[in-house]
């Protein structure tokens, strides 16, 4: 309704301005009332989780795994691993912003997304992504960019002490879009990944942890060993930081895995539920292991074993119940406890921090046991509609060798092509002075 004031004659007003306002007050009684009526989609409570979520995920990053690998390095090398966390966070969001979030989740055919929401082009706050409609758009895009930075950041520790700085951050950058992108918009976009439907994987035993886990073998055996190894010790400098950093990653895969669950529901819940046991059942079978090897379990060892049931289970989270989970736990212990402490001396590479051994390892046995431990028989969540056991066993089977062809070919042809430009390793003087200094002109411990 039009303000009798401004109908008054001699007052300044006149029939143009008056038609004016109302039409004004008339528009915003029109749109508050659309307001009222429109349903909404979005969810508070899952939006707050999420927004929680996102967060832990990055926090993972930094400092978690930061901590985690920079204690196992030697004194000289710790900022290096600082570094690298920190710059791949830095540059990989941008990475994210620019194309990865387009091409992981636009598109609905062919082998990648498309650029049609690079740097959120058409994203507004009001905006939900189509699968996901009780979040906010904006928010997906964040909460996937921490999985999108997180993974280059696993495989560092495969060739710690002697990669360049810039060559970690030109792999990292184009293995990013080459490797991670279309699996996750085959896996978690497209729900096809290579013709195979129906693939179990909530939050990245595929997409995640073997796809870094086999970058982090071909990097580490084209990079070439370090200086010495394996005849010169070259032991952790700083285990607390490692203990506390695994602790850091143990609580931040709540947000990795539930957060999974895109909702505030009992699904999350018993995500959490059966992350955490997966990673305890994994502690005491490896501290077990070392007790029965060695005579003693070690806190390097409980760490190590966390992070294998963490890897593990984080592909099945979502389907298995607490028996399967403590099941993926305890064996990824045992077959990760393998990799690290006899496969890798057998073969001689020299996976610094063994990021193959507990990640590629632990994603593919927790990608590959979901199928069996899935199966209401042991308290999991079933399969789709007409996917019997075995079925599910195959694909998960040929999932994992896809990923493994596609991020070992990829990896391969990359690491290639940067030794013949800018180079792989420092040289060997700087190596011996450790790339603190080499690289970034800084120390870590100052007298």
């Amino acid at each position: 309704m039009t303000h009798p004031a401004l109908l008054r004659r001699g007052r300044g007003a006149t029939p143009f301005f008056a038609v004016c306002a109302a039409l004004c007050c008339a528009s915003v009684t029109s749109s508050l009332h659309a307001a009222e009526t429109a349903p909404s989609t979005l969810q508070s409570g899952d939006t707050a989780w999420l927004l929680t979520s996102t967060a832990l995920v990055l926090f993972m990053m930094i400092p978690g795994l930061a901590l985690f690998y920079a204690g196992l390095v030697r004194s000289k090398n710790v900022l290096s691993i600082f570094m690298q966390c920190f710059a791949l966070t830095a540059v990989l969001s941008l990475v994210w912003l620019a194309c990865g979030y387009s091409l992981s989740f636009t598109g609905d055919s062919g082998f990648i997304g498309t650029l049609g929401k690079s740097f959120l082009r058409g994203v507004t706050p009001a905006s939900t992504y189509a699968a996901y409609p009780n979040i906010p758009e904006p928010l997906w895009f964040a909460y996937q960019m921490m999985f999108f930075l997180i993974t280059p950041g696993l495989f560092i520790g495969a060739f710690a002490e002697r990669m360049k700085f810039s060559a970690v951050m030109v792999f990292s950058i184009f293995w990013s879009l080459l490797v991670y992108a279309p699996t996750c918009w085959g896996v978690w976009h497209r729900m096809e990944f290579f013709g195979l439907t129906n693939v179990i994987d909530l939050a990245g035993g595929i997409v995640v942890h073997i796809t870094a886990g086999v970058a982090a073998l071909v990097a580490c055996i084209m990079v070439g060993p370090r200086r010495g190894h394996p005849h010169t010790p070259m032991m952790p400098h700083n285990l607390p930081f490692t203990i506390a950093g695994a602790g850091m990653l143990w609580v931040g895969w709540f947000g990795f895995n539930g957060g999974s669950q895109v909702a505030a529901n009992g699904s999350a819940a018993m995500t959490v539920v059966v992350t955490h046991l997966s990673a305890s059942a994994a502690c005491v079978v490896w501290s077990l292991i070392e007790k029965i090897k060695v005579g003693k379990p070690s806190a390097l060892g409980i760490a190590t074993g966390s992070i294998a049931g963490l890897a593990a289970i984080t592909p099945a989270s979502g389907k298995v119940g607490p028996v399967g989970a403590i099941c993926i736990g305890g064996l990824s212990a045992l077959v990760c406890w393998l990799f690290c402490a006899k496969v890798k001396q057998a073969f001689k590479y020299d996976d610094s921090l063994d990021v193959f051994g507990v990640h590629g390892v632990g994603g593919f046995v927790g990608t590959v046991l979901v199928a069996i431990f899935a199966s209401p028989a042991f308290g999991g969540q079933g399969y789709a509609e007409g996917v019997t056991m075995g079925g599910q066993l195959v694909t998960q089977l040929l999932a994992s060798l896809y990923t493994i062809l596609l991020s070992g070919i990829v990896s391969f042809v990359l690491l290639k092509l940067i030794a013949m430009t800018i180079g792989l390793r420092v040289d060997a003087d700087q190596e011996n002075q450790g790339l603190d200094l080499a690289e970034h002109g800084e120390s870590g411990y100052n007298a």
